[in-house]
């Protein structure tokens, strides 16, 4: 009887303290969860919010894959503007870029993004992101991979570089129509090019580059450049065979949100 007693004391005991915890432990603690790797898309030479608006609400409202909870706007001065959406879904998390100036140079517009992940990382503890890049996006992401690795920003897993012209634009009458310090940046040979080859890539950053036989701005040949900046065993690379998929439609194609979330998310288990 008195064991019966002595076990029923106990049992009692375990739960009371066990209640005691649930109510007491920090509020951060009982909330937490692991939101995944939040993923951060870069538009652009003179890309804006619309960029990759469609594609953001594609994987959110069509496929449901994530929840778009930031906005960050950087003005053309540099200053930082957040618009938090998060609308307390879980992750994975999708973070939006939009700059005003949108033909800065590759070096000014690389240091705004940096600025931006800095901030994202001070407000919200993000140690880690995935970069989805388009265009000068991509090339403005790789520069971030390579020259901010200081423990102030948050390193990056996986990239992603869409339609990247990693050795210029092969066009004389593009730069007849465009001038500015980002067309200078885009041409062949330019200085900014060339510096995106000096020194090592990262090697635990896994990175996917797509392109397509339509794009007449940022040739398959030009993507192709990335491989002599990317170790191959880091670098995926897909070539869409489609002579209607132009350089504008890259972010607006299903093939390549399926690519995306493949590689991001489907393969990783995240």
């Amino acid at each position: 009887m008195k064991r019966k007693q002595l076990a029923g004391i106990t049992f009692i005991s375990l739960v009371a303290v066990g209640i005691v915890f649930l109510l007491y432990v920090p509020d951060k603690t009982q909330s937490e969860y692991d939101p995944g790797i939040p993923t951060v898309f870069v538009h652009g030479y003179k890309g804006t919010a619309n960029s990759f608006d469609f594609m953001l609400n594609r994987f959110e409202n069509k496929y449901n894959w994530g929840n778009k909870a930031i906005v960050y706007y950087v003005s053309a001065s540099g200053k930082v503007e957040e618009h938090n959406l998060n609308k307390g879904r879980k992750e994975p998390t999708f973070i939006q870029v939009v700059f005003q100036n949108n033909r800065a140079s590759f070096a000014t517009t690389s240091f705004w993004l940096a600025s931006v992940l800095q901030q994202l990382k001070e407000k919200y503890e993000v140690e880690t992101v995935n970069l989805v890049g388009h265009s000068m996006g991509g090339i403005v992401s790789l520069k971030y991979i390579k020259e901010y690795t200081e423990k102030t920003y948050p390193s990056v897993a996986n990239f992603v570089t869409i339609g990247s012209p990693y050795d210029g634009i092969y066009s004389d009458a593009y730069f007849r129509i465009h001038h500015d310090p980002a067309a200078e940046d885009l041409k062949p040979k330019s200085k900014a090019l060339s510096r995106l080859r000096e020194g090592e890539f990262p090697e635990n950053v896994s990175v996917l580059s797509i392109a397509s036989t339509g794009d007449t701005v940022a040739l398959p040949e030009s993507v192709h450049a990335l491989r002599s900046i990317i170790p191959s065993n880091q670098l995926e690379e897909v070539v869409i065979e489609n002579p209607e998929l132009g350089h504008s439609a890259l972010h607006e194609n299903a093939q390549i949100d399926q690519l995306i979330h493949s590689f991001l998310w489907q393969d990783r288990g995240q």
